[in-house]
Parts: structure tokens; C-alpha cells; sequence
């Protein structure tokens, strides 16, 4: 693909599309691109090195026969303006995961999983690989320090990559991960998520074996032992190289986590039982390629996490504020727990917004039962507007309520859940937001004040 120099992006201001738009500019290539809408930070990052598009919109005309390639974004629809145009003239349309691939065929790809902690788990092994000195590439779904974009393509001899499930392009609409052929892989685990694709339980567990089935005989396979379904699953492939993985042990110790391994202690700046799960899941892969266990725990001292995934955003001597990026049941709950665990004394806040398809579908909501058991005050947080955005049925607050069960409070105002939250006596105390949306843009920058 060295030929291929100049680029159009259908859909460009997506979190990974500007990114690897940003990737191939700083490359050489000539980069254009398109969209409805873009928001920030994709738009002034854009901006900043001279590739955003002029107005937003589809403009069949930017498509010409001088074009190498063209990356259809995952937003962008089947009739739109631009990739009909783009077939008419025969162009070569990829995907982004399409695109990975092809520029990784003579890689050797590390692929992570997994319905939860992704985008962490990639970055441990991303952070261990860099801290033992290993040329790599990466795709990544979140910016994490010390790297400029979440995508780096170059003549590295490995690759890691987050293996997303959902789904590719309107083109192609099988889940991302299935698309980059993995010779190495972790998954972290499998609970239902994205029910607007994979409407029953059976169709979800059925992409992660169409996944497995994709590595060749012999591949490493890192995978969390304490989920059955996944345990099952990777069973199924006896011929590849398992490498079953467990919490490691550990001990709390003046408000930090040490891991123990061998009598030695390896203090870390992350925390949680399902943090520590994913880690020993990066340190059995990159066993695989000549790292040890101790290099591997030293590399981890260092680790800081991935913004908006147990992100700390606020602390004093007696307040601790933590941004999570939890929606899913599954995640929902480890988060809860984690922070409870970690700070077993402190009161904890509990702050949910119910933002993704999923959660705001009410034949869903029962999965959250329970989930944020172990906050001393939970609060779950809904914008009407949202639903009605997703054509969903209306919620009734006390359907919410009584779904998640539990002494919970339901908000759908946000600048009353604005005022409620400032209004709170946060001594001795820990506030969680969990989001993958913003909570309607509320401004959480008072929390450094307190």
C-alpha cells in the first residue's frame, strides 16, 4: 500500500477516522475528508494541521479518479452522496479496519477483545512493549498519554490492536474485529452489549467464536478464566496456545494497590479486580514475545490507565472524584466495586448515565440489577431528549428505579442533577461518574475545588 498517497475520508471527524486521517498526514499523505458534523477535539485537531473540511456536508465533487483510497466512516450511510460516487468511478473503498489490516498483512497482529477493557488492556500492553524498548504499532480507542494519536502505522514488526465488536461500515457490517486477523489475541470477557445489532444473547457469543476461529493453530491466546461462557468458547480451539488468566494477588496498602508475585511487591498506580484481571492478561501475551513476568510488573509500576477509564479528575486529602467510561452491566458493576473495595472506609457517590442504545431500551434494563450495590448513594441519571434522538420507547423513572433495584435515586434534569451533585458534603468521600456519554455537558470542573 506505499503507493497509496492520496486519501479521501467519508465521514472523517469519527474518534478513530481524525485520527488516522491525523496518522497519515504526519506519513506524507495527501488527506481530505468529510462530515455532517464534527465536535470537539476531533474538529481543532483537524484544524491544527490544516486537514478539516472547509464546510460540513457531503460533496460528491471531492471524489475523483485521482484518488488512491477512500475510508468510509462507520456513521456514514450506504446512500451517502460521496461513497455512491466513489463506486461509481470504481474507487477502492475501505473501512478503517479494512485499512489496519491491509498496511498490517506482514505485521504480526496483537489483537485485544472482549466486551469490557479494551481500550485499558490495550494500552498495558502497549505501555509494557514501549517501556522494554519494542518498535510497534497500534490502534487504540482512546488518547493515552505519552502518544499524539490513537492510531500509529509505520514499518514496526508488531501491531496492537483493540478488537472492536461492533459493527464495521454500512458497506460491510460484521463486527470490526473481525477484520484483522489475529496471530496473537486476549479477551477479557463476553457480556451482551450493542442489543440494536445483536438482538439476542446467542448472535452476541457467536462473534467472538467467528473471532477465535480466525486464529491459526498454535496462536497464543490470552483469555480471563472466570467467565464460563469465554472459558467454553476458547476451549473449543484446544489446538491453540491457551493461556487461561486470573486476578492476581495483591494487597491494599496506604491507599495502594501492590501486586504480589514471588514475595516481591510491585506497587501500581491503577486499581480494581477486573484492572488487575486485564493486566495479567497483557503480561501472559507479552510472555509470548520474550518479556517476563517481572519486566513485565516493572513496566506496569508506571501505568497511569487510559483517560475517562477510572480516570481520578479531583482529589484532596479527604475527596477523591473518578470519571469512568462504564455502561455495560458488567462493567458497571466491576467499576462500583473496584472503588469500593480501594476505599473501603471512604462514603461512596455512585453517578450513572444511562447514554448507549442498550441502556436506554427498557427490555434491557433489567440487566442492571443490582449494579451499583456497594454506594453508599446511587444515582442514575437519563435525558429524555436521548431517548427520543434513538426513537426509543419513553422510561418511566420508577421502571429505572425499580429495574436497578436498591435505594436509587432517577434524575432526567440534568441541571438539577448539576445543582444536586454541588449541593453534597463530600468529606471523607468518593465521587464515580460513569458515562460513555457527558451527562448532557455538565461541567465537573468544580470537583477540583472542593
Amino acid at each position: 500500500m506505499a503507493h497509496m498517497k492520496k486519501v479521501h475520508f467519508i465521514s472523517i471527524g469519527g474518534a478513530v477516522m481524525h485520527n488516522l486521517a491525523l496518522c497519515l498526514h504526519q506519513l506524507g499523505w495527501q488527506v481530505s475528508g468529510s462530515d455532517d458534523e464534527i465536535f470537539e477535539p476531533s474538529l481543532g485537531r483537524l484544524k491544527r494541521v490544516g486537514i478539516a473540511p472547509a464546510e460540513f456536508g457531503w460533496f460528491p465533487d471531492k471524489i475523483t479518479n485521482n484518488l488512491d483510497v477512500v475510508i468510509l466512516g462507520m456513521h456514514a450511510r450506504a446512500d451517502n452522496p460521496e461513497l455512491l460516487k466513489a463506486k461509481e468511478l470504481d474507487l477502492k473503498v475501505y473501512s478503517f479496519p479494512e485499512f489496519v489490516y491491509e498496511h498490517a498483512q506482514d505485521k504480526t497482529r496483537i489483537v485485544i477483545g472482549g466486551s469490557h477493557g479494551k481500550t485499558t488492556t490495550t494500552a498495558m500492553v502497549m505501555h509494557i512493549l514501549k517501556e522494554r524498548g519494542y518498535a510497534f504499532d497500534y490502534l487504540v480507542g482512546s488518547i493515552i498519554d505519552g502518544y499524539d494519536t490513537m492510531v500509529q502505522l509505520s514499518d514496526a514488526p508488531y501491531i496492537v490492536i483493540e478488537g472492536d465488536e461492533y459493527l464495521n461500515s454500512a458497506l460491510d457490517p460484521r463486527p470490526k474485529f473481525h477484520f484483522y486477523h489475529p496471530q496473537m489475541a486476549q479477551l477479557t470477557g463476553i457480556a451482551w452489549d450493542h442489543i440494536n445489532v445483536f438482538p439476542t444473547w446467542e448472535n452476541y457469543v457467536e462473534q467472538f467464536r467467528i473471532f477465535l476461529n480466525q486464529l491459526p493453530a498454535g496462536a497464543p491466546l490470552a483469555y480471563y478464566n472466570g467467565d464460563q461462557t469465554l472459558t467454553d468458547l476458547c476451549n473449543e480451539r484446544s489446538d491453540l496456545n491457551l493461556l487461561p488468566y486470573a486476578c492476581p494477588d495483591f494487597v491494599i496498602q496506604n491507599g495502594k494497590t501492590e501486586v504480589i508475585e514471588n514475595g516481591s511487591h510491585y506497587p501500581l498506580l491503577i486499581f480494581g479486580k477486573h484492572n488487575l484481571e486485564n493486566m495479567a492478561g497483557a503480561i501472559a501475551l507479552v510472555e509470548q514475545i520474550g518479556i517476563s513476568r517481572v519486566e513485565a510488573l516493572q513496566a506496569m509500576q508506571s501505568f497511569k490507565g487510559t483517560a475517562r477509564r477510572l480516570e481520578l479528575i479531583a482529589e484532596t486529602d479527604s475527596f477523591k472524584a473518578y470519571r469512568d467510561f462504564a455502561h455495560s452491566p458488567s462493567k458497571l458493576k466491576a467499576t462500583v466495586q473496584s472503588v469500593r473495595t480501594q476505599y473501603p472506609s471512604e462514603k461512596l457517590i455512585a453517578v450513572f448515565e444511562l447514554h448507549t442504545f442498550s441502556s436506554l431500551t427498557k427490555a434491557f434494563l433489567d440487566e442492571y440489577h443490582q449494579c451499583l450495590e456497594g454506594a453508599d448513594m446511587a444515582i442514575v441519571y437519563f435525558n429524555p431528549e436521548v431517548i427520543a434522538h434513538k426513537k426509543l420507547e419513553a422510561l418511566d423513572p420508577e421502571e429505572v428505579c425499580e429495574a436497578f433495584g436498591g435505594d436509587v435515586q432517577v434524575i432526567t434534569d440534568s441541571a438539577f442533577l448539576d445543582e444536586y451533585l454541588k449541593a453534597q458534603n463530600y468529606q471523607n468521600s468518593v465521587l464515580l461518574l460513569m458515562s460513555s456519554g457527558n451527562f448532557n455537558n455538565l461541567n465537573f470542573d468544580y470537583l477540583k475545588t472542593i
